[in-house]
């Protein structure tokens, strides 16, 4: 690599912050988890679902990689620039390929092994320009060619995968998947540096807000054919209601708290939290709210059918994902108040446990009853806390001097 190209990195420090760059890597992000729910929506079964979850899982694992990158250097300057738009363009061309992930579609390219190359053109990138990034670190370093291996094992199943077809497919890319996921375990984390807790904080908090938008956006697509009326306006407020309580759900008080237990750790230990409650924990989290968002917009689209009525059930696939996306959610997020400091939340394992109980209500309430069930058992959850944590809410949203107050909530 010229010297040139390895001087124009910037790194990091304690202060530094989410660039502009990187939200605008996001948004090829968001036409990727549209593209995930339309293969989803299209196939509306068990094995669409599981197709669905694999993809997101490759893409968040890419999407992490250059969230650790932009955390170690900064992502709008010199290099690391020009690396950022390559990695948009993979990104979205993965993106195009995912409706033929496994239906190749005849007359263009193979849309599978299109796909596979893309990603591994994303995720090989990003071990070239972090070894830039690393400067003199050779902690880091080696801490980089250690996770080449299990990268490159993925890449040969991912293609590989790319070559089979329907289950062996689906088989090669869980394998690779699992190699990924369990390398990072593997080659241990004594070389990771996490030197700006507060940018991987902000980081993460802004993919949630990107999956949020497109569980918005999924409900007004999903409305588009119908002309205004009043029934349409209430599932649409209704729809909305939901994502504000996700929305609510982390960003009042879980991402806060998230961010100071980042920042009250240093070293290798802050570097297992980082990985745990973020880059792991964070997935289940996304795939909750894109679940809700699929659901919301198949039960739209389906209530704006010529000759549907408002009194009849939704089909199967949005009635189960009108609670597992928010129940998965609410598992996530006390999943990560566990791991930030010892203990679960128990409210939200309840509503979780709520919403599951209440599904062959959902299989049989027409639209706007599942919807409004849902909706409901998610804004009591928010008023109940609301109103019990009142205190020590206020206090970890307004009292910087208390940082300890934030290990009764969240």
């Amino acid at each position: 690599m010229p010297a040139r190209w390895a001087a124009s990195v910037r790194q990091t420090g304690e202060g530094h912050r989410v660039t502009n760059l990187e939200l605008f890597f996001d948004l090829v992000f968001v036409f990727a988890f549209t593209q995930v729910n339309t293969l989803v929506a299209a196939d509306g079964s068990g094995r669409g679902a599981v197709r669905g979850v694999l993809l997101l899982a490759i893409l968040w694992w890419a999407w992490c990689s250059y969230a650790w990158l932009g955390n170690q250097a900064k992502a709008d300057e010199g290099l690391l620039r020009g690396a950022m738009f390559v990695a948009m363009v993979a990104v979205f061309a993965a993106s195009m390929a995912i409706p033929e992930a496994w239906d190749d579609r005849p007359g263009g390219l193979n849309g599978p092994m299109v796909l596979a190359v893309a990603i591994v053109v994303v995720r090989s990138l990003h071990l070239v320009v972090y070894a830039a990034a690393a400067g003199s670190d050779a902690g880091l370093r080696r801490q980089l060619v250690r996770s080449a291996a299990p990268m490159i094992v993925m890449a040969v199943l991912l293609i590989v995968g790319a070559l089979a077809h329907g289950g062996a497919r689906t088989l090669l890319w869980l394998a690779a998947l699992a190699v990924d996921y369990s390398g990072v375990y593997l080659v241990g984390a004594s070389g990771w540096r996490m030197p700006a807790p507060s940018h991987f904080a902000e980081r993460h908090g802004l993919i949630v807000l990107v999956a949020l938008g497109e569980s918005i956006v999924s409900v007004g697509v999903g409305a588009e054919r119908a002309p205004v009326s009043w029934p349409i306006l209430l599932i649409m407020v209704l729809g909305l209601a939901v994502n504000v309580v996700l929305w609510w759900a982390y960003f009042d008080v879980v991402a806060l708290v998230a961010e100071q237990a980042l920042h009250a750790r240093t070293g290798v230990e802050r570097v297992w939290l980082a990985r745990a409650s973020y880059t792991f924990l964070h997935f289940p989290l996304v795939v909750g709210i894109l679940t809700t968002a699929l659901a919301l917009k198949l039960t739209v689209e389906e209530v704006t059918e010529p000759g549907h009525r408002l009194t009849e059930v939704p089909a199967t696939l949005p009635a189960l994902g009108l609670a597992l996306g928010p129940a998965l959610y609410l598992v996530a997020l006390s999943a990560i108040r566990w791991r930030n400091i010892g203990r679960p939340n128990l409210g939200r394992l309840v509503a979780a446990a709520l919403l599951l109980a209440l599904v062959p209500a959902l299989l049989y309430l027409p639209v706007l009853g599942a919807i409004g069930l849902t909706a409901i058992v998610l804004i009591g959850l928010i008023t109940y806390e609301a109103v019990h944590n009142r205190a020590v809410r206020d206090a970890v949203r307004h009292r910087d001097d208390r940082p300890q107050m934030a290990t009764e909530i969240g």
